[in-house]
């Protein structure tokens, strides 16, 4: 019974040893208590995110589709029941086409004029890289954006009145595109500072003057920050307030945003009417966003590869 036994033993410990050549199994280590905590707040923190994205923009379309009776009584994130269009009826049958085409008008004036300018002076900055103008020049438009609007509204005001532009959309265009040269030209300069300089020198030898190579050849290399530049700048002319607030007076000079208030009556606000209002406002640069998501991804990606 005893040899028996022994040689049970004997069996198993030479099946527990390895053959020659053969590589040891791994130890299986548990997951980590701080991994999975990590990944459980990271997993957390993404679903609070989208909460608190999905969620406003839910309300905005469910109330957009409610009556002014129903808005009082549903619940807020409840379904409207029964869904009507009413409110965009409203919205429509006003000056919504007017307010819009203002939008448009200043929100592309102001994108052509900030782009332009400044496509030139990061142009002029960057072939000029050394000389102290260039440099002056550049700290300057950094400069800017340490400026806030609202500590500049009266002076802009006061001019906007010297020059005889008050209640015109050339008073909204010429302010903001003046505050959006800083970004812009900061963004166009640290792309074109990664075009390589033998393309400069090579089209100055084929006898190139600066505004060929400004249009033949930075302007091409250069068009993923323009378009970035163009959405970005778009974005925030089209959603500005205090501007169109503060320089014009009349109801046909009235941009998006600042119609928005013109849905309050003397006892409430049509909120279904607003929120309808929004919605159709915020069209138009979701369409833009989505037309140039591939440029506009390019590049702010782009330029920073030093």
């Amino acid at each position: 019974m005893s040899t028996t036994v022994t040689k049970i033993h004997a069996v198993t410990r030479q099946a527990d040893v390895p053959a020659p050549g053969a590589v040891a199994p791994r130890p299986v280590r548990p997951k980590s208590v701080a991994r999975i905590l990590r990944r459980a707040l990271t997993g957390s923190g993404a679903l609070l995110w989208a909460a608190t994205v999905v969620v406003p923009v839910y309300w905005l379309v469910v109330t957009s589709l409610r009556s002014r009776a129903d808005f009082t009584t549903d619940s807020p994130l409840a379904l409207p029941g029964p869904p009507t269009l009413d409110s965009y009826r409203t919205v429509l049958d006003g000056d919504f086409t007017t307010y819009l085409l203002n939008s448009v008008v200043v929100t592309a004036g102001t994108v052509v004029l900030t782009v332009t300018v400044a496509l030139m002076a990061a142009f002029a900055i960057v072939r000029g890289a050394g000389g102290r103008l260039s440099r002056v020049s550049f700290r300057l438009y950094l400069l800017g954006l340490a400026i806030p609007l609202q500590a500049v509204i009266i002076p802009v005001y006061l001019l906007i009145i010297r020059m005889r532009l008050y209640d015109s959309l050339l008073a909204i265009v010429l302010p903001s595109a003046a505050f959006a040269l800083p970004i812009t030209v900061m963004i166009l300069v640290s792309f074109l500072r990664d075009v390589p300089r033998s393309l400069f020198e090579a089209m100055i030898v084929d006898g190139a003057g600066d505004w060929r190579m400004l249009f033949s050849l930075a302007a091409p290399l250069a068009r993923p920050a323009l378009m970035t530049v163009a959405v970005y700048d778009g974005l925030q002319v089209w959603n500005g307030f205090l501007f169109p607030l503060i320089l014009t007076q009349s109801g046909d000079k009235a941009v998006l945003p600042l119609a928005l208030t013109l849905y309050r009556g003397q006892f409430g606000i049509d909120v279904p009417a607003t929120m309808a209002a929004v919605v159709l406002s915020t069209l138009p640069m979701l369409a833009l966003f989505i037309l140039a998501r591939r440029q506009l991804v390019a590049g702010l990606t782009a330029g920073f590869s030093k």
